[in-house]
């Protein structure tokens, strides 16, 4: 196997990192309109070198034929330092705007292209299936064939709001719009909802506030092309209002024919200890995408 570390640059700038694994028959691209790779984008604070979820599905995907692009977004990690053009910035899961998750994905699919492959198939975990879902909901790539989203939690302000944890949830949003107002939202806090976490209160307010920019359920049904949800079914059991009865309201949206989603039995938020079981889903999912 042939691990190449590659990198991109954004259109504005950022350099991002990733590793490349191709194969003979994914160096030479079929020339119909089946996928021949896939980007696999992390959860939060997570990067392409140390995120175990995807271990058994790149196997399984290479096996497909498919070149494997695992790749660092702007939210790698928790916080970094890095050079944006000319101007130095501090980025990560701490400082990142879900949203220009569209420039980073954006540059990948580029770097792709370079390499002839111009049919691939989106892949995240998490806050990473958000952005796979979210990005490809709003700029429509016509290189992405496919998205597999696995476990993308619902970010709603009124589920928080009316959840039994709805009032950890409006201390930390209380915070955040206090240090906006204060002219401090680049400052950094510790939210205590939906789970402790680093971040920015300008950051805190556009990824749980009530503008709701990023709850899958507003923009799944809007991908033109097939998509696979899948969710262990630990954590719908017991990760509470960001996944109760997701499966179900995904498929209460519109275009039902182009979305699937499928539950893992004995499966946690991470795939702990049931990662072949994921694979075997997403290749199965795969091979039936590439048949139509």
């Amino acid at each position: 196997m042939h691990v190449e570390l590659v990198h991109t640059t954004t259109r504005d700038g950022l350099r991002l990192d990733g590793a490349l694994v191709e194969s003979a028959e994914s160096r030479s691209p079929a020339p119909d309109s089946r996928p021949s790779a896939a980007i696999l984008l992390h959860g939060v604070a997570g990067n392409f070198y140390t995120s175990s979820t995807f271990e058994a599905v790149i196997p399984k995907l290479q096996e497909l034929g498919l070149a494997v692009l695992s790749v660092n977004t702007r939210g790698h990690d928790s916080v970094f330092n890095s050079m944006a053009g000319n101007v130095r910035r501090r980025l990560g899961a701490a400082y990142e705007t879900v949203d220009d998750c569209r420039l980073d994905i954006g540059a990948w699919i580029e770097l792709l292209a370079s390499r002839g492959h111009t049919s691939v198939v989106l892949i995240g975990h998490s806050l990473g299936a958000i952005k796979a879902v979210y990005a490809q909901a709003h700029e429509k790539w016509p290189q992405v064939a496919a998205v597999i989203a696995a476990s993308p939690p619902r970010l709603s302000y009124s589920a928080f709001m009316n959840s039994a944890e709805s009032s950890v949830f409006w201390e930390s949003m209380c915070t955040a719009e206090r240090m906006v107002a204060e002219g401090r939202g680049d400052e950094l806090f510790t939210g205590k909802f939906p789970f402790p976490l680093l971040i920015t209160a300008a950051g805190y307010i556009d990824k749980y506030g009530p503008a709701e920019r990023y709850n899958i359920l507003r923009f799944a049904a809007d991908l033109p092309y097939p998509a696979l949800f899948t969710y262990g079914s630990k954590e719908l059991e017991n990760g509470g209002i960001a996944f109760a009865d997701l499966p179900e309201a995904l498929m209460e949206l519109p275009n039902t024919d182009r979305r699937q989603v499928a539950v893992i039995d004995g499966a946690d938020h991470a795939y702990t200890g049931v990662g072949e079981m994921l694979a075997a889903s997403v290749a199965d999912w795969l091979r039936l995408v590439s048949a139509e």
